[in-house]
């Protein structure tokens, strides 16, 4: 099955679960992030091994990062992220082996940054008072088309490699076909509340923001997995990849969708 199609599978197995979720929101959707994150932090620190990761402190970062979110707000989310560092080290002192320290808390630390901060700002979208829960299924369909509109648009016309030494199969004429895709599915989504919340021009701009953004977070990933020398993340999902592979767009449109958000002084 190609890429496209087990994306296609998986999202229509959970996108109703996770929906409902993030509906209920609170420590529902911190437990969800919790378990998501971890397990993708545990994908990118297994195929990352050769760099010898402070397990450990990566994962009690992401603990304390989603624990100070949902109980004290940014700032505690920021702490945690920020503690990371700490535990790593200490995972580093107390380690009978001694790796590389720079490499090892490298990706350590990146890992919390990218997996579980991104999923952080997931999190923080849907708390935006009154309109939280419609803004991140904006997110989530913004993504989700943008994602089948670039690869079925690239397939039957894209000539133009856009990136063609990280992920050759990815075009512009693809990448426009998504960005286009992505606007048009945040301006339905939120056309409904453009009188209180986001006007219809603002919710254009948060539509391109999240759709350029999940090319980017997509890119990210390949990058990674291209640089340890493997093709999935994992085999979490059998012949569909890893967690890590399922949330590479997300965990850079939720901090892209939650800073646009912040400039229009909406949240």
């Amino acid at each position: 099955m190609s890429p496209f199609w087990s994306r296609l599978v998986v999202a229509g197995v959970l996108l109703p679960v996770v929906i409902g979720i993030v509906v209920l929101g609170g420590w529902w959707l911190t437990v969800l992030a919790l378990v998501g994150g971890v397990l993708a932090l545990h994908e990118l620190y297994a195929i990352g091994s050769s760099l010898r990761p402070l397990r450990l402190g990566g994962y009690a970062g992401a603990f304390a990062t989603l624990l100070g979110l949902q109980l004290g707000g940014v700032p505690w989310m920021a702490a945690g992220l920020l503690s990371t560092l700490g535990f790593a080290f200490l995972v580093f002192l107390l380690s009978q082996s001694r790796p590389s320290f720079t490499a090892a808390i490298a990706l350590t630390a990146m890992g919390v940054v990218w997996v579980i901060g991104g999923l952080a700002c997931l999190a923080l979208v849907r708390d935006i008072p009154e309109y939280g829960v419609w803004t991140i299924i904006a997110v989530l369909f913004t993504v989700f088309a943008s994602d089948t509109f670039a690869f079925f648009v690239g397939r039957a016309i894209g000539r133009h490699k856009m990136a063609r030494a990280i992920s050759p199969g990815k075009s512009w004429e693809g990448f426009v076909a998504g960005l286009l895709a992505g606007v048009g599915v945040s301006f339905v989504v939120l056309y409904r509340d453009r009188a209180e919340f986001l006007s219809v021009p603002q919710s254009l701009a948060l539509g391109a923001a999240v759709a350029v953004a999940g090319v980017l977070g997509d890119l990210f990933e390949s990058a990674v997995k291209r640089d340890l020398g493997v093709k999935d993340s994992g085999r979490l999902l059998a012949g569909h990849g890893g967690m890590l592979d399922r949330l590479d767009s997300l965990l850079f449109a939720g901090p892209a969708a939650y800073a646009v958000i912040l400039a229009f002084g909406a949240a």
